[in-house]
């Protein structure tokens, strides 16, 4: 079993930034890709970015790319999600899941460990 914990939501205004933290407690973390989705009142859940285990490659849904980062820090068993040039249709409930080998990296159903999620909230 594996439990994650986010934090680092908030209120932010438009264009500025914020960092989401996820750690992990439980098995190996260092085994997990680990993945970001966000879930916006009204719409479906969806892929933010993820990152994997071995040699952390990454990837990003296309509206974030260029201004999200994702890192992780095994020896911290954390994952973030560095949110810069935020916008207004960023604002969601964000997510952390984990997986030891999801087949799409971008697919929710892949992740068998979610954590409970945080607020974002990027005022205009």
């Amino acid at each position: 079993q594996v439990q994650l914990v986010e934090s680092g939501g908030g209120l932010v205004q438009a264009g500025g930034s914020l960092r989401l933290s996820c750690t992990a407690s439980g098995r190996t973390f260092s085994s997990y890709t680990m993945g970001w989705f966000r879930q916006a009142p009204g719409k479906e859940r969806e892929f933010v970015a993820a990152i994997s285990w071995s040699v952390g490659s990454t990837y990003y849904e296309e509206s974030v790319k260029g201004r999200h980062t994702i890192s992780r820090d095994n020896a911290k068993n954390t994952v973030y999600l560095l949110m810069n040039s935020q916008k207004p249709e960023d604002t969601a409930v964000y997510y952390c899941a984990a997986d030891v080998d999801p087949s799409d990296y971008n697919e929710g159903v892949e992740y068998d460990y979610w954590g409970q999620g945080t607020q974002v909230t990027v005022s205009s």
